[in-house]
């Protein structure tokens, strides 16, 4: 096992110099500490799996490449087509939501001869696509993506609240925005956060 770890100190450090990143700025990628990255590269410990998956995954290489000292073989990068078809998976989801907005617009428009409040739906579409978009960034993406996400959730959301009442109750409920800002903080602060 102590084999193991120094194999992939050796080839993380490499890789890391090859790309030009300190340990930071490898760590800030991988939401984990810059102390836990310098553990790895001196031999005294292994990432989890999920984790050596990323790191394999970010360096375009196979996690046998990463446990391997011997790379005479070339080894096939992750498949660029992979996240070409993630992009589109996510693309073609989101746009979905949308369709589904622009159906039931235009059904109540033939239903209830132009409802005025029926603009509404586009309204309730962006948060539904910032939910769509919140689970793919959590399978595929990264975390800056997944946080922004979240912040267009919650202020979204906020949005939609607040014209609702406006066009059902006529009553301007302003105050409703003030959530939004410590939503923002704990999405700011959890944005900061690292893993050991």
């Amino acid at each position: 096992m102590e084999d193991l770890k120094l194999i992939f100190a050796e080839n993380l450090s490499a890789l890391r110099k090859k790309k030009g990143w300190t340990q930071l700025e490898l760590a800030e990628k991988i939401n984990y500490s810059d102390k836990a990255v310098s553990k790895w590269e001196r031999g005294e410990s292994l990432p989890d799996v999920v984790i050596l998956k990323q790191i394999s995954e970010l360096f375009e290489v196979t996690v046998d490449y990463m446990l391997t000292r011997d790379h005479d073989t070339v080894v096939a990068p992750v498949s660029k087509r992979k996240r070409r078809n993630r992009a589109m998976i996510t693309g073609i989801s989101a746009a979905t939501v949308w369709l589904i907005g622009c159906i039931l617009f235009f059904s109540l428009g033939f239903v209830e001869k132009a409802s005025p409040g029926a603009w509404l739906i586009f309204l309730a579409a962006i948060p539904a696509t910032c939910i769509v978009l919140l689970v793919f960034s959590a399978l595929w993406w990264g975390k800056r993506l997944l946080l922004t996400t979240i912040s267009v959730l919650v202020w979204s959301l906020l949005l939609f609240t607040f014209f609702t009442v406006l066009f059902v109750a006529d009553k301007i409920i302003w105050p409703i925005f003030i959530i939004g800002i410590p939503a923002q903080v704990i999405v700011g602060l959890w944005a900061g956060m690292r893993r050991e």
